[in-house]
Order: C-alpha cells, then structure tokens, then sequence
C-alpha cells in the first residue's frame, strides 16, 4: 500500500477522531485511524492519536485496547506489553479471568515472535490466571491433588481475583481437604472466617468450614521434589524458582507443575512448554490447548531434547 503524505493522513486523522454520533462508528473510526497511523509511523500523528485515546481531547479517555492496538500496529512491543497488563488488571477486577489470561497470553506470543524480552510482571500475572484455569481442568480429570496445590497457588494471590474471593477459597477448602493437605485446608478456612467474608460463605459449606477450623487436623501430604530442568536440583513440584540456580523455571500447561528436562515438549500451535507425558495423557480425553485453545492432534506432539531456549524467560532471546 502506498503511504500517502503526512499532510494528508493528518486531515484523515482529524476526521477520524472527531465526535461520531454511535459508539459502534466511533470504534470504526478508531480501527480505521490506527491503522493509517501504523502505516505512516509518524511521531507527530502517533502522538495525536495518543492524546486523543488518552482523552486529553474530550476528557474521556478510550478503552485501553485502542491504545494496545496501536503500539502492536506500531511494533512497540514493550508500550504494547505495559497496555496488555493494564487491560488484563481491568477484566480482573471485573471477574472476566479468561478475558485477562487471553489477553497477556496474546502478548506472550507476540513478545516470543519477535524475540523481545517477557516482562516479568506480564509473565506472572499470566502465570496465576493459567494456574486458575487449570483448576476446572485438573477437577474434571479427577486430580484433586493437582488441583489443590493450583488452588494454593492463586490463593496466595487471592487479591487478583477480587470478584470471587470467598468461592475460591472456599474451592481451595474442600479440595484441599479432599486431598489431604489437611493444613493448607485449615489456612484456608481460617481466612474465610475473617468478618469481611464469613457472612459471603454459601450456607451449605459454611458448618464445615466452621468445624475444620475449630477442629483442626493439621497433617499435610508431602509435595514431591522434582529436578530443576537447568541444574537437577531438587525442588517441590509446584515450585517455579529454583534455589539452586535461581531461574524461573517454565511451568507445565496442563498441570502448572514446573518443567523437567527430560519430559519436555511444548504446544506445535503456541510452543508453550509442557511436560510431554502429561501432555499427552491429557489429549487422550480432550483436543484443545488449555493455553491457546487450538486444536492438537496427539499426533503432532513430540518430545524435545534441546531446551535451553525454553528456559529464558525473562532473558533477551536474541
């Protein structure tokens, strides 16, 4: 496509972010100004457009995706990852968790493609809502001990579900002592019996949340201690940082666990990393990616022996 002259693209521009009578038009014209604007990367206009999505024009600034869109459309990766952890902190707080890891992982995969550093807090945060996802998962294939030490996980940043604190941990309650991580169910229960929540409990768990924290049974199933994939110390298998050589380790997409070297694979549609047995255990009942959602053939999975690549996370890939 042929650029036009900035002059030009400056009316357009102007036209564009004037005053539309319907939102669905106003979301047409701002579709339509980001694209000109990717087009003729042009610091001037680049700026205008800002100001205008920020709302210095109008005071009423615009839904933060426009401005994501834009430093995407302009390959400002780095702008662009700082916008998707803002959106993601947004559908958060609204309780739309799957709307959030959507979001971040977007950006994991456009960060990945082009090499660039993940940032660290876009990398945990995407990290806990996975964790979150995998629950449900974890639950309906009848791993209730997996499930339990995700619920941990999410639990001890319980302030990023805001929406559904009591419910989750009230779910991490009845798993855990399902279980048998006896203790951990305890905690739980302890603070749900806080005055902010107590009164939020559903009556039918209620007594028994009462009973496990006047009766306390305090045993705890021992977590299993895993290799870390870089140096093979020993660490528990929920643990993404190893003591011994202090990296972030990747965590598995369908069990949250941490990675291990020689049971590697990753996703042939999002080449998120994964534990290959688990990987494939998990596709004999089910067809989707519980990361990217893509379909994947069992058949395509395959075990990876060269995985040191997959254990820069927070490192420039170049």
């Amino acid at each position: 496509m042929k650029i036009k002259s900035k002059s030009t693209i400056g009316k357009a521009l102007k036209h564009l972010i004037k005053k539309h009578p319907t939102p669905e038009i106003e979301a047409m014209a701002i579709d339509l100004a980001i694209d000109c604007i990717g087009k003729a990367n042009n610091d001037t206009l680049t700026n205008i457009l800002i100001e205008y999505l920020m709302g210095d024009h109008d005071g009423m600034p615009k839904d933060a995706k426009y401005l994501f869109k834009l430093y995407l459309s302009l390959k400002k990766y780095v702008e662009a990852a700082k916008t998707a952890v803002l959106i993601a902190r947004q559908e958060q707080l609204s309780g739309n968790y799957r709307d959030a890891h959507n979001v971040l992982f977007s950006m994991y995969s456009d960060l990945n493609k082009e090499n660039i550093k993940i940032p660290s807090e876009l990398y945990q945060n995407l990290m806990i809502l996975h964790s979150y996802v995998l629950i449900k998962i974890q639950i309906k294939q009848n791993n209730h001990l997996r499930a339990s030490r995700l619920l941990c996980r999410v639990a001890e940043n319980i302030s990023k579900f805001p929406s559904h604190i009591v419910q989750i941990l009230t779910s991490a309650v009845i798993e855990c002592s399902r279980s048998g991580l006896h203790n951990s169910a305890f905690n739980h229960a302890t603070m749900l019996l806080r005055p902010e929540y107590k009164d939020m409990i559903d009556p039918k768990f209620k007594k028994k949340i009462e009973s496990l924290v006047r009766h306390p049974e305090r045993s705890e199933i021992e977590e299993v201690a895993t290799p870390c994939p870089n140096c093979n110390f020993k660490l528990l298998e929920y643990g993404l940082t190893c003591p011994g050589c202090q990296i972030n380790i990747p965590y598995c997409v369908v069990t949250g666990a941490h990675l291990i070297r020689d049971d590697f694979t990753v996703c042939p549609k999002c080449d998120f990393p994964a534990l290959y047995s688990e990987f494939m255990n998990f596709l004999e009942s089910e067809v989707n990616c519980p990361m990217c959602s893509n379909t994947i053939s069992r058949n395509d999975v395959k075990k990876i022996v060269e995985i040191d690549k997959y254990l820069k996370i927070n490192e420039d890939k170049n």
